[in-house]
């Protein structure tokens, strides 16, 4: 009991004490504050309550402007934050890599040789050699006319020409033995020479009413019958009634289909990038698919980019030739061009979600090795299908790229997976996030 009693008595002691200390510091702090709550109750209140009510409205707007700085400054200059765990992130390692250039455009299926054909004399159609959709080779014989006339006509100048070129020949004997002038000689070339010209125009005149084909291709629909009349230089011309059936253009149309060509325009602002990329010796490369249908694709090469810009689109057309062996390509079809333009070489890419759109600029957040985060501004070069290429960090640095909205510069960051933040930035680009072409 002697014990409880000492250490009681020494508790009551340090009370003392410490009730004496802190009398002496209010005494101390009473003191330093004294004079100024003098000169406060020495303050007319009515001199004050005036001031007040005539300045009410500027000292509102001072309040409301300091409120709205100081909310800015909170937003532009975030503080670390000193409390809370680790926020789970998402992160990429970026490493260097090639980068396709792509331009994407819209352009139409052209058949690269498409023929209309037309008689060259009137005459009427005797034969129809081929059918409806039939595949046609160069010099393939379509139409025969009636040859009857011309064919007589012919021949009848074919002889002419045999027997002036006979009496040319005896005529040549003649002159040997001083029988006919040097003068009947050369009258007798002349005729013969002249006869041969007339021969040839009738041959010329007779091949007419045979129709070939100029090209490789496919026809299309007939539009005339045996006994049809035709006439020179002209489309066929005929009418749909109740006796009759007949219609108003060439004779079929040739259309070659393989190769067939797409053409399509390239915006001004991309054609240094075109042109670049036409100069190598690489050719440049397209991919092309048809109205809505993504899963059949056609691959080519571009063969020609005019040579002057159409000022009425801002845009120079290109042509790019694509093997169709199967003929599912048509001409006026509605296509879909990926251009390869050129290949950058050991660029920086990140998945375009790592970026931050900031008041500054655009910015990622890179992790160190205490896993914080520190934030870097950087330019954006290129972007395309959730890829971006950029400037202002360095390969090997790992960059968030989920996670990122609640982070501020110094936040303590951990990963969502173990491994991912060895994940390469290529693998990272492929998740869902739907970027586009950047304009």
């Amino acid at each position: 009991m002697s014990k409880i009693e000492n250490y009681l008595d020494q508790l009551a002691g340090k009370l003392v004490q410490l009730k004496n200390l802190g009398t002496a510091r209010l005494c101390t702090l009473w003191g330093k504050t004294a004079p100024h709550v003098s000169k406060i109750k020495a303050v007319n209140p009515s001199a004050a309550k005036t001031v007040l009510s005539q300045y009410k409205w500027r000292i509102l707007i001072v309040i409301v402007l300091l409120y709205g700085a100081s909310k800015a400054y909170e937003y532009f200059f975030p503080s670390n934050p000193k409390g809370g765990g680790p926020q789970t992130i998402t992160s990429v390692v970026v490493e260097k890599k090639d980068i396709p250039l792509i331009i994407e455009a819209t352009g139409t299926i052209v058949s690269g040789n498409i023929v209309d054909i037309r008689p060259m004399v009137t005459n009427t159609v005797a034969k129809i050699h081929i059918k409806d959709g039939e595949d046609v080779k160069e010099g393939q014989v379509l139409f025969t006319l009636d040859d009857r006339n011309d064919r007589a006509n012919y021949e009848k100048l074919r002889a002419l020409a045999d027997d002036a070129q006979k009496q040319y020949l005896r005529a040549k004997e003649l002159v040997a033995k001083n029988f006919i002038s040097k003068a009947g000689l050369e009258t007798s070339m002349a005729n013969a020479k002249s006869a041969q010209a007339a021969a040839k125009a009738a041959e010329v005149q007779l091949s007419f009413d045979t129709i070939r084909s100029p090209i490789n291709g496919k026809a299309g629909i007939i539009n005339v019958f045996p006994g049809s009349l035709v006439q020179a230089s002209n489309t066929v011309i005929s009418a749909t009634n109740p006796a009759s059936t007949s219609t108003t253009s060439a004779m079929v149309t040739i259309t070659q289909l393989d190769p067939i060509n797409v053409q399509f325009v390239v915006p001004e602002r991309d054609i240094p990038i075109l042109l670049e990329g036409k100069q190598s010796d690489t050719p440049l490369t397209v991919k092309v698919s048809i109205g809505g249908d993504s899963k059949n694709v056609y691959e080519g090469q571009v063969f020609v980019i005019d040579n002057q810009v159409d000022p009425s689109i801002a845009a120079v057309r290109v042509r790019a030739q694509i093997p169709n062996p199967k003929m599912t390509l048509l001409p006026g079809q509605f296509a879909r061009v990926t251009l390869n333009a050129k290949t950058i070489t050991d660029a920086l890419a990140v998945p375009s979600e790592a970026i931050v759109i900031s008041p500054k600029g655009r910015l990622v957040y890179v992790v160190d090795k205490d896993n914080k985060v520190s934030a870097k501004p950087i330019k954006v070069s290129y972007e395309y299908k959730g890829t971006s290429v950029v400037t202002g960090i360095e390969s090997g640095d790992r960059v968030v790229v989920e996670g990122k909205q609640n982070l501020r510069p110094g936040s303590k960051i951990r990963e969502a997976k173990e491994g991912a933040k060895t994940k390469p930035a290529d693998e990272a680009s492929k998740t869902p996030a739907n970027a586009t072409e950047k304009k």
